[in-house]
């Protein structure tokens, strides 16, 4: 007769879950760290990557599997490779994979001078401590980029949209200079997501995103992607592991199931920012609007022959800049009168954010500093939401009238 085993091992040796023939429609989410095997020797084969399969979540999950694979299909849609992707659990640890992977002591990196402020740190503060050099140059030039490369350049990182000023990267001819230097071309397209443009196109090597952003959109998770050649991918790839900067399953599943509404929400989100951003550039009391939709910003032209155009036109972005006449003291109020947009961190989400760039996202840096990035002390940046356009119009301008009689006050 067979030993009846002991309740806590009972207990621990439950039934195992059916495996349902059919395919589920929802995404699994598989919350497992560990795997078991038939044998030590498909364990053995698994871990060391001579079998397909899963081991140890810090490895590779099924679900965050199922989140790169995504954003590897939208950004390689006419890609004219193959494209792979890894997910990461936040933007900056993309960003930081794909330095580890690519950066050695000695190595030289040419990135854009509004870089975002998390990249500008890891390169200053933490890789220049072991031996990694950075030039930030004026991107609207390319000319100071090809002369800011040098024999030790492994990258040229560039923002298909810059934050805050939105400008435009001219991500071909950048290629065309990482390709004569032997380097890199690394693409940060989180403002514009692989539905307005999709760099692979155009040349670049590996583009990343910060999940948190446009992708997840409902300001409940936080993620990275990169994606690019599986060659180059697999680097990145040894790199998130020794690194554990894994995505969880959790998140991977929120950001996949958002990436089915992505077109969605980015195309209304585009569509809303070119009307508001054309209404708020002619009130008065604005000094300066910075969105690539509008004639007459410096990368309209090239915006028009990167993005993609849908039946509402070409998008060029949800991101609005707004700077006031007045400075630092104006932006400060600008933000904090409005009504309908919360002044909250991140961008992307169904809500319509802003953010004075000055004391927030750009608050480490001094005048000089803000002056080098292009950043107006006054600058108001709009993550614009999913509200309605004339209602968003109708708070920044009743924010603008405010502004404009409490200078008339003053005077």
């Amino acid at each position: 007769m067979r030993r009846r085993l002991g309740e806590n091992t009972r207990a621990i040796h439950l039934p195992p879950a059916p495996t349902p023939r059919q395919l589920p429609i929802g995404l699994p989410v598989w919350r497992s760290a560990s795997w078991s095997f038939e044998n030590s020797a498909e364990y053995a084969d698994v871990l060391g990557e001579r079998a397909p399969g899963f081991a140890y979540s810090r490895i590779d999950n099924p679900t965050v599997a199922a989140f790169a694979s995504g954003v590897a299909s939208l950004e390689g849609a006419a890609a004219p490779e193959e494209v792979a992707g890894q997910a990461f659990a936040s933007g900056m640890a993309a960003v930081n994979a794909v330095l580890l992977a690519f950066l050695r002591s000695g190595s030289h990196v040419v990135a854009p001078a509004p870089v975002y402020g998390g990249t500008y740190s890891l390169l200053t503060n933490v890789l220049a401590r072991f031996g990694v050099s950075v030039d930030f140059v004026d991107y609207s030039d390319l000319r100071r980029v090809h002369a800011a490369v040098k024999t030790s350049t492994k990258i040229i990182y560039a923002e298909t949209l810059t934050n805050p000023t939105m400008a435009v990267a001219d991500i071909r001819g950048l290629y065309r200079i990482a390709r004569d230097a032997g380097a890199l071309l690394v693409v940060d397209s989180t403002l514009a997501t692989p539905v307005v443009c999709r760099p692979l196109e155009h040349g670049a090597d590996l583009v990343l995103h910060s999940a948190t952003k446009y992708l997840g959109g409902h300001d409940d998770c936080t993620g990275g992607a990169v994606v690019g050649r599986p060659d180059l991918i697999g680097k990145v790839r040894e790199v998130r592991i020794d690194t554990g900067s894994t995505l969880s399953p959790d998140e991977a599943f929120l950001l996949r199931r958002s990436l089915e509404t992505l077109p969605l929400r980015v195309r209304r989100m585009c569509a809303t920012a070119m009307v508001f951003a054309a209404a708020v550039a002619k009130h008065p009391a604005v000094r300066r609007v910075d969105y690539p939709g509008l004639p007459s910003h410096p990368g309209h032209q090239l915006a028009r022959q990167l993005f993609d155009a849908g039946p509402e036109g070409t998008r060029f972005g949800a991101s609005v800049t707004v700077t006031p006449h007045g400075g630092y003291e104006a932006g400060v109020m600008l933000a904090d009168t409005l009504r309908l947009a919360l002044i909250a961190t991140s961008i992307g989400g169904t809500r319509t954010k802003v953010a004075h760039v000055a004391s927030t996202t750009r608050g480490r840096l001094d005048e000089a500093g803000l002056t080098a990035s292009g950043v107006d002390a006054g600058a108001v940046r709009f993550s614009v939401g999913l509200e309605d356009a004339e209602d968003l119009i109708a708070d920044v301008t009743d924010a603008l009238d405010a502004l404009r009689s409490n200078a008339a006050t003053r005077t």
